[in-house]
Parts: C-alpha cells; sequence; structure tokens
C-alpha cells in the first residue's frame, strides 16, 4: 500500500474511531474528529502530514516510488 493511501486509512480509521469513542466515552472525544479533519484539510494547502512523515520513516513508499520500482 502507498503511502499517500495509508495516510487516507489512517484519517479514516482515526475519525471512525474518534465518533465511537465520542458516542461511547465521552462528548469530548469529538475533538479527535476536528484535529484529524483541520489536519487534513491544512495538509491538502501546505503538503505537511505529521502522519505521513512517521509512516515514510517507517519505510512506507510512495506510488512514485512503487511505480519507479525503488
Amino acid at each position: 500500500m502507498s503511502l499517500e493511501r495509508s495516510v487516507m486509512a489512517f484519517a479514516g480509521f482515526m475519525i471512525l474511531l474518534s465518533l465511537v469513542l465520542t458516542a461511547t466515552v465521552s462528548q469530548h472525544f469529538i475533538w479527535l474528529t476536528v484535529f484529524v479533519g483541520a489536519n487534513l484539510f491544512q495538509s491538502a494547502f501546505t503538503g505537511f502530514c505529521p502522519a505521513a512523515i512517521v509512516m515514510k520513516k517507517l519505510g512506507l513508499k510512495t506510488a512514485a516510488e512503487i511505480a519507479l520500482g525503488k
């Protein structure tokens, strides 16, 4: 799985998790949803995504790197 798809999967998982936690544990977990959404929004404009940086350091490759066979 490419880095880009991994970031989308991770963001989707975090949003679903935060919604479940909001419904079952505490209403304050809604702030996790807000944080993930805001981070996705700002990364669309700036290209800065902390999750992508961590995943890259863990060895995930971008779609371009996979296509080039690196």
